[in-house]
């Protein structure tokens, strides 16, 4: 079965599509939840539609650590249910689901007290390797070892001597998370499900107390936009920290609030930070993680109550400085600002709960039927997605009058990882088939699996494709073309953003080509020379704003100033 392609045609044809009959399941939301609910109804052969309001994973599914993980910290709670959990999806991603795009990545906890810490967190680290292979799904990854002091600093020379007297090294796994959410809208395509991003729901049809669908305007539809009733048996509502406000076009605040928790990443360069294994320290109100990326380490995260605009979250300059400073109590040679290369903020979407703090609030998730016809699935982790999603069918399909089936995604591997393998033992011949170096096709099979074919033949017929980016050299033109015609790139955000992630791996944070990559967007969006302008500069408006926001003294301020941009370029 070949791959979906997710371009301009495809889009408006799946918005017609969608408002010509009526589908089982309609999902509102494609962030890794939506998006997952999405492959998990299709899969089970009911018809499937998939509407998001602007990009896949633009809210806070592009902005997470971008860790696959059973939740360590969780087991100091208590939590068993919910590491456990988190411990068999992160095996299943790494071995059967996602080997393309889940990688696997080392920790070093640096132990600051002799004897009972070694013996407390040395016991927690390995239950969380037992739960993880007695699931029969951790033997992927190597297990914890205990260093010494000498043998750490020698695993991670950044350290200051005077930080730590030992230390635990343990594996987790990352992943791109806007390019996982992205496979993930293509794997549902390819089984049926018609998806559309740029689609806003602005309201919800009801007949009586029943919703039976949503009205949909194409965002990208030019002035007005088009507009569409999409009738479906059940809606899932699957909006993330917007739930509530998806919840109150219906009148229904819902069985659950959710809460938006702030969470900011910086990105440093690889050299900033001389260490072999990434590092997770304690700090007095949850962890820090310096995470490896490529050819550069994030560092974060914060975990702070956020009521102010959800779709651009905002990081302050007292936000920025919290994570200096907290890095840097245990570096030989302290990061400064000027080190920064890139900065994001994400939401967490937590249930709330009693306690007024967002680190208390639960990582679970809920899912509720508040209305006939209407399914909200809220909270959770990334690692977790398949299982809120398979939560949210089954949930659905109880008031269906037919037999569906079980959920099949356990099973069902993302395109681009039947191959995958294969095709990386055969990479050498691949770059001299195509006269690329060896490095650059591990980059393609990386990011796109087997599809990376898909990629080589574009610059098989466009030598000229194969060329790096100006200013931005670890990705090809190639990838920015695909981008638009395969993966449903809209606008010059999408692709330096979240098909890319040039704006926060630059100094200049995609700037420097954002003009390039619009023309080549330009052709296969069909866009005229003012479109280009009007791209590129909105883009550089965006970053003008998000580094004004990160001057400023607090969330507020922050709010305000990143706010200074619009939010999406006219077509």
């Amino acid at each position: 079965m070949k791959a979906a392609t997710l371009g301009p045609g495809q889009r408006a044809q799946a918005l017609a599509t969608m408002a010509e009959g009526e589908l089982d399941i309609l999902v509102v939301g494609a962030g890794v939840v939506g998006a997952g609910t999405a492959l998990d109804a299709v899969t089970r052969g009911l018809s499937t539609g998939l509407v998001e309001a602007r990009d896949w994973a633009s809210g806070t599914s592009s902005r997470s650590s971008k860790l696959i993980h059973g939740g360590l910290r969780y087991l100091e709670m208590l939590d068993f249910a919910l590491v456990r959990e988190a411990l068999k999806e992160r095996g299943l991603l790494l071995e059967r689901l996602a080997p393309h795009l889940v990688k696997p990545v080392p920790f070093l906890y640096p132990l600051q007290h002799k004897g009972w810490e070694r013996l407390y967190a040395g016991s927690g680290v390995a239950l969380y390797d037992a739960m993880s292979m007695a699931r029969g799904h951790g033997r992927g990854l190597p297990t914890h070892r205990h260093l010494t002091r000498r043998h750490a600093l020698r695993v991670a020379p950044c350290l200051k001597k005077d930080a730590l007297v030992g230390a635990l090294q343990y594996y987790d796994a990352q992943m791109d998370d806007a390019r996982y959410v992205a496979t993930l809208v293509r794997t549902a395509a390819k089984y049926g499900a018609k998806t559309a991003n740029r689609a806003r729901v602005t309201g919800f049809l009801r007949e009586g107390e029943r919703v039976v669908g949503a009205r949909v305007r194409d965002i990208d539809g030019g002035a007005g936009g088009g507009e569409y009733e999409i009738r479906a048996k059940q809606v899932v509502n699957a909006t993330g920290v917007w739930t509530d406000d998806t919840q109150a076009m219906v009148g229904e605040r819902g069985q659950f609030h959710v809460r938006a928790s702030k969470g900011i990443h910086l990105v440093v360069p690889k050299d900033r930070i001389n260490s072999t294994t990434g590092l997770i320290l304690r700090t007095e109100k949850s962890v820090l993680f310096v995470i490896p990326w490529g050819r550069h380490w994030i560092v974060g995260t914060t975990d702070t109550e956020w009521d102010l605009d959800k779709a651009h979250p905002a990081a302050s300059s007292a936000d920025i400085d919290y994570l200096l400073e907290h890095v840097n109590s245990v570096l030989g040679v302290p990061l400064t600002r000027d080190d920064v290369q890139g900065v994001y903020a994400g939401l967490r979407p937590l249930l709330a709960g009693e306690s007024d703090a967002t680190s208390k609030l639960s990582r679970e998730h809920t899912v509720a039927h508040p209305v006939p016809g209407l399914v909200v699935v809220a909270g959770g982790k990334y690692t977790t997605y398949r299982v809120m999603a398979k939560d949210a069918v089954d949930e659905a399909v109880h008031a269906l009058d037919q037999r569906v089936a079980e959920c099949v995604t356990e099973d069902v591997p993302l395109v681009g990882a039947e191959g995958y393998r294969a095709l990386w033992n055969a990479r050498a011949r691949i770059a001299a088939r195509t006269g690329l170096h060896v490095v650059r096709i591990e980059h393609l099979l990386n990011r796109f699996g087997a599809l990376a074919q898909e990629v080589l033949e574009l610059i098989a017929a466009d030598t000229g494709l194969g060329a790096p980016l100006t200013g931005a050299d670890d990705y090809l033109r190639a990838e920015v073309v695909y981008a638009a015609s395969h993966e449903g790139a809209r606008h010059l955000d999408d692709v330096l953003t979240r098909r890319t992630r040039i704006s926060i791996e630059t100094f200049d944070r995609g700037t420097r080509c954002a003009r390039e990559v619009a023309e080549l967007m330009a052709p296969v969006l069909g866009w005229d020379q003012d479109q280009v302008e009007r791209e590129v500069t909105h883009y550089e408006k965006r970053v003008e704003a998000e580094r004004e926001s990160q001057l400023q003294p607090d969330d507020l301020t922050a709010d305000a100033a990143r706010l200074g941009a619009p939010d999406i370029a006219p077509l």
